[in-house]
């Protein structure tokens, strides 16, 4: 057979059912056998990087591998972005790039690009396949190592001519990878030198990352919490790992997290860190994070131990794994009345949950809060949906305002940070869970980045529902403007609601075979979801009109350190005082020597 058909056997092999994509010259052999394949339905996308986003999305919705397919040269490149947002969000997702023929490479040929060379940095491992006797084991390897170890993005380019020469397939194909060996089982060494730490400490919380819902570890989280009794914080990428109605979750920590996260973190005297990395959004100015706590720092990959905050245990393990010998090591300590005592601590910040909730305050003029639209999404939607994120202000009230219940219920671009991840990740997650609703929160500036996957859900029959937290503007840049740049609003104004609709989303939507609902009063928000909650032969796009000076808080601005969390604007939770009253406090939040709040002419 063509190497061409023995990539699709492969990928047949591997148990893919879905490849997001594009033919292009360079990859046009592969698509004619993927005609043929009944295993695998090909999604034809509108833009490579919603290819991209969408294998992360059905990746994080199921814990499957995602799977998109490009061509060469600009082809290729459009997949840069939604690979470095897989490499920095842990997502495995396997891209298949054609490359012009091997004999070509290096000639600036016709839609020629180093893809390989362009994208090392940001993928896990990649390949440039020349000859068609390896497509069947790069294509095993490549899945092995973006599903094993600390899981990522593995890029396949294969030439043309490879995917056009005659070869014999034979299947499983000899896998030797003797560089790669993820240590997935924890050193009972250095489990038992953590299970001391926690049982002498006073004031221990459980940082939890990502890494726990990549291991799916969730279950495993909820026992040790209940056997410890240790306050929990999950960051913005664990989102669901513990569920937020459980009596000792804090919140999420963080630059726009709860205040009983960032404290609780801030004034521990034990940080047991599961599948996080301590960047710089939670831990804020590093030198100041933390100052009285020891760390316990479990991680598959040993790379991000003590990267940016120094362990003193140090765990190379499988989340899932960590937390099982944990709780059998605590548990022992437990029976043999050595088991830590927190009640005290548990009590202290449970004031702190209580005194500072996340909340928001309504808009004094008849307008729609935005914090509102998402409260009652996630209300009327549920626990079981799922919630897709796009980036920046909608973002944060999504991680804020919603009930997370359960694992892999929310997905968002964390590290990469990446605008119009929202709309095509969320097609990725509705394809690779059918029977569940799915919601992209996005903002109106990140849904005019990638909308147009939206006739991809409509003639693939992908009926996701997008709600437009629309406040006519580049949300969370104008909330820095309005903090630290003296209200000056350069080019944030994105005139989508505010003076005029360029575009009209109702109409937009509608022109795409969606149907199209706006809502601009607080009293139709419930009427309007619950339209939009009984439409699914079809997506649904809803405008909501927000309030445009709306605000993420709490806020810990950048670059300071987490003891300066402001719970409004100018004002800052007390802590000296018993009462823990909020009291004003100007900071020079970025750092140009003019304290903020002071910034007028």
């Amino acid at each position: 057979m063509t190497g061409a058909q023995s990539l699709v056997l492969s990928l047949e092999a591997m148990d893919v059912d879905t490849v997001f994509g594009i033919p292009g010259g360079a990859i046009l052999p592969a698509y004619d056998p993927l005609l043929d394949s009944v295993k695998v339905r090909h999604i034809l996308v509108r833009h490579e990087q919603g290819a991209g986003h969408a294998a992360e999305g059905y990746a994080a919705a199921t814990g499957r591998v995602g799977v998109c397919m490009a061509t060469s040269g600009p082809g290729a490149t459009n997949l840069v972005t939604p690979l470095a947002d897989a490499h920095m969000d842990s997502v495995p997702i396997v891209a298949i790039t054609g490359q012009v023929s091997s004999a070509a490479i290096g000639t600036d040929a016709f839609q020629e690009a180093d893809i390989r060379g362009i994208t090392m940095p940001i993928t896990k491992h990649n390949y440039l396949v020349t000859t068609a006797d390896d497509i069947p084991r790069v294509i095993a390897e490549a899945f092995h190592i973006a599903a094993t170890g600390r899981p990522g993005p593995v890029l396949v380019d294969i030439s043309k001519d490879a995917l056009q020469a005659r070869t014999t397939f034979s299947w499983p194909p000899r896998i030797e990878l003797p560089g790669y060996r993820p240590v997935t089982r924890p050193h009972s060494k250095q489990i038992r030198e953590a299970a001391r730490l926690i049982a002498e400490a006073e004031r221990p919380v459980l940082y939890v990352g990502g890494g726990v819902i990549r291991a799916r570890a969730s279950d495993e989280l909820r026992r040790f919490v209940e056997l410890s009794q240790i306050p929990v914080v999950t960051t913005l990428m664990a989102r669901g790992a513990l569920p937020d109605s459980h009596p000792l979750h804090l919140g999420m920590p963080g630059m726009h997290g709860s205040v009983s996260a960032v404290t609780g973190l801030q004034k521990s005297d034990l940080i047991i860190a599961l599948g996080a990395r301590f960047d710089d959004r939670v831990t804020g100015q590093l030198k100041s994070f933390a100052p009285e706590a020891k760390v316990i720092h479990a991680d598959i990959d040993p790379a991000e131990i003590s990267k940016n905050r120094k362990a003193d245990v140090p765990i190379v393990g499988d989340c899932k794994a960590v937390i099982a010998d944990l709780i059998e090591a605590v548990d022992a300590d437990n029976d043999a009345g050595r088991g830590g005592d927190y009640t005290e601590w548990r009590e202290r910040v449970a004031g702190w949950k209580s005194l500072f909730p996340v909340g928001y305050t309504e808009p004094e003029e008849a307008s729609l809060a935005p914090q509102y639209v998402i409260e009652r999404l996630s209300a009327i939607a549920g626990p079981d949906a799922v919630y897709v994120a796009g980036v920046g202000q909608h973002q944060m009230w999504a991680a804020q305002f919603v009930q997370y219940e359960r694992p892999n219920a929310w997905l968002n671009s964390g590290g990469l940070g990446t605008m119009g991840y929202a709309v095509p990740a969320a097609m990725g997650a509705q394809v690779g869970e059918p029977g569940r609703t799915v919601w992209a929160i996005d903002g109106d500036g990140c849904f005019q980045m990638t909308n147009q996957e939206l006739a991809t859900c409509v003639i693939n029959n992908i009926p996701i529902k997008v709600a437009v937290i629309n406040n006519s503007s580049l949300g969370m840049v104008r909330q820095w403007q309005t903090l630290f740049y003296n209200e000056r609003y350069s080019n944030t104004d994105l005139h989508t609601s505010v003076g005029s609709r360029v575009p009209d989303f109702v109409k937009l939507a509608e022109a795409y075979g969606c149907a199209g609902l706006r809502c601009e009063r607080p009293e139709d928000v419930d009427a309007t979801i619950r339209a939009a909650m009984e439409v699914t032969d079809r997506p649904v796009v809803v405008d909501f009109v927000v309030h445009r000076d709306a605000m993420v808080w709490p806020m810990v601005a950048a670059g300071v350190s987490n003891d300066l969390i402001q719970v409004a604007r100018d004002t800052a939770p007390q802590w000296d005082r018993e009462e823990s009253e909020a009291i004003e406090q100007s900071t020079d939040a970025d750092h140009d020597g003019v304290p903020s709040g002071s910034h007028r002419n």
